[in-house]
């Protein structure tokens, strides 16, 4: 993982997370306890989606962060990502993380973005029904044509 964001000298706002360590944590973990994953994709969000994953739109995610915290604070880590993790999904996870330290200051969650997002993930695991559901041949053969 890479960190990147600082909250001015204290711990890291948010890092990053690779596709295959993505893979390694839902693999070898337990949604929703040890990890809980948000997509804020909006229209975007059909052709599929990472097994578990908790859908928070981007364009309704400031009237929701309070209680995605609340309803996530035990989670060990939450992993934020959109289409590519370039806007939306850094931009979701900063504002969760410092919806987070407001609310929790002690918490100990680690706040990640998937590198290259859902986008990325499909790519390399669209053939895995434990990784990503819903997957659309049609929808992504259309999306890139």
């Amino acid at each position: 993982m890479t960190t990147i964001i600082t909250s001015g000298g204290m711990r890291p706002l948010f890092t990053w997370i690779t596709a295959k360590e993505m893979r390694e944590i839902i693999l070898s973990k337990t949604a929703r306890k040890d990890y809980a994953v948000i997509d804020v994709r909006d229209d975007d969000r059909e052709g599929g989606h990472i097994l578990h994953s908790v859908h928070s739109p981007s364009h309704k995610f400031l009237d929701s962060v309070d209680k995605l915290v609340d309803e996530l604070k035990d989670a060990s880590t939450v992993v934020f990502h959109c289409a590519l993790s370039q806007q939306r999904g850094p931009k979701a996870a900063r504002i969760y993380a410092e919806t987070l330290n407001m609310k929790y200051p002690s918490a100990t969650q680690e706040v990640v973005v998937l590198r290259g997002g859902f986008t990325d993930f499909q790519a390399l695991y669209r053939n895995e029904p434990q990784l990503i559901e819903a997957w659309s041949k049609d929808h992504w053969d259309s999306e890139w044509s």
